[in-house]
């Protein structure tokens, strides 16, 4: 049985910084599981094929657990002019220097658990534009309105890898398109 861990990350109190834990939420409810409350980060609940959690932020201390996994994504928000409502990228192990000790981005997370555990996950970072990053716990309109799409997209690779793995033909394509990613 092949394994994901979805992973969401940001601070709930700088408005559509918290957009990761709204769409894990709402993929919980796809899934048929009880959201999360704001304490509360999913962890006491692993051990499904596909399993969530939601952090302020993507830290080492985690490694541990999500090197048990198949594939990992990462939620989060991004900030740009000119990018796009959704992005959804690859991630490739890559140590990226962090000038946090106990935060880092998804590459390095990867590079880790390969350096660590000797486990190579399949890594995808799943980040929504954000808009407003005030003191608030609402998030902006724009942002709340690709909460839906991003849920799909998980669900999507999630079908797509379940349909994969039934024929047979289970493939890390991705990776043999060498995309990477400095996002953190």
């Amino acid at each position: 049985m092949s394994r994901t861990l979805v992973i969401g990350y940001g601070n709930l109190d700088r408005g559509d910084d918290g957009v990761a834990f709204e769409v894990i939420n709402a993929l919980r409810r796809k899934l048929g599981r009880e959201p999360l409350d704001d304490e509360d980060t999913g962890q006491a609940e692993l051990g499904s094929e596909t399993d969530t959690l939601f952090l302020r932020q993507l830290v080492p201390e985690l490694m541990d657990t999500a090197a048990e996994y198949d594939e990992l994504i990462f939620v989060d928000a991004h900030v740009g002019e000119n990018a796009r409502e959704l992005e959804w990228t690859p991630i490739l192990p890559e140590l990226v220097p962090s000038a946090f000790t106990h935060h880092v981005n998804p590459a390095t997370f990867l590079a880790l658990i390969r350096a660590l555990y000797d486990r190579s996950p399949a890594g995808y970072l799943l980040s929504i534009r954000g808009h407003e990053f005030d003191f608030c716990r609402s998030l902006s309109a724009a942002t709340e309105r690709m909460v839906g799409p991003a849920v799909e997209k998980i669900l999507g690779r999630l079908s797509s890898e379940g349909r994969a793995r039934a024929v047979g033909t289970l493939g890390r394509v991705d990776k043999a398109a060498g995309v990477s990613t400095n996002h953190g």
